[in-house]
């Protein structure tokens, strides 16, 4: 009951204090791409101080992220990875589902920071709009985010990725780097969220021009290694050092 408690307060005066920041970010959007990304944050800094003091929720992270442009492949668990990336990276495009970006308000929000549309269908089609899309990375020589596995996955779940990955490694020819988590003990994908701490380790980069069915192997294997069942593996995989970072 406690629980519940906490997750419909957290949610309440989470979506309240996101309507009126989302409503605004067109004003933020007309001063350019800096201060629609300090509008951003403002958002994700009110989701990560809820998380922490009404839910309990602290992160720990793992490993460093490098300098430098990269391809990020994160795990996909709970909502809590797609701010809190954000700001970790510090303002990469971010790929998501067209249906989002096709949103009122919120998609022209998601458009003006920097969001990559994709479509569930994975058809050619929509493959090359996301490739096209995904060319402004270079020209503004920002990082991608993209979740690979397509969608939130319950904890325990490694399915194969969603085949747009590999294109999109291939037509941006940037290094990748795992981060794994397991944000899903803390706030599953159905039920109450609960107290507790939340892991995002960043994995070692992998060089950009490896053959598919190899990039898509090593990277399945990186964001997977908090599953319980690659636990043996994680000592050997995740970097030593670690902190209590939120």
């Amino acid at each position: 009951m406690i629980a519940w408690v906490r997750t419909w307060l957290f949610r309440v005066l989470f979506y309240g204090a996101s309507v009126p920041i989302v409503l605004s970010a067109p004003v933020s959007a007309r001063f350019g791409q800096r201060a629609m990304h300090v509008h951003a944050h403002v958002w994700i800094r009110v989701h990560r101080f809820l998380a922490r003091w009404i839910l309990g929720v602290r992160v720990r992270i793992e490993g460093t992220r490098p300098p430098g442009t990269y391809l990020f492949a994160v795990k996909h668990q709970a909502m809590f990875e797609t701010l809190e990336m954000a700001e970790l990276i510090d303002g990469p495009l971010i790929v998501m589902k067209r249906e989002l970006i096709d949103m009122p308000f919120w998609g022209r929000t998601a458009r003006a920071y920097g969001a990559i549309g994709v479509d569930r269908d994975a058809s050619s089609r929509a493959l090359r709009v996301m490739l096209k899309e995904a060319a402004v990375a270079r020209a503004q020589n920002r990082s991608v985010l993209i979740f690979p596995e397509g969608t939130r996955v319950a904890v325990g779940d490694a399915p194969p990725l969603r085949s747009g990955f590999a294109g999109l490694y291939k037509a941006l020819n940037m290094p990748v780097v795992p981060v794994a988590l397991d944000s899903g003990h803390c706030m599953p994908r159905k039920g109450a969220s609960r107290p507790g701490v939340i892991t995002i380790c960043f994995l070692d980069p992998i060089p950009p021009g490896l053959p598919r069915e190899e990039i898509e192997a090593r990277v399945h294997a990186a964001i997977n290694v908090l599953e319980p069942a690659a636990s043996a593996l994680s000592e050997s995989v995740i970097p030593a050092q670690a902190e209590i970072s939120r």
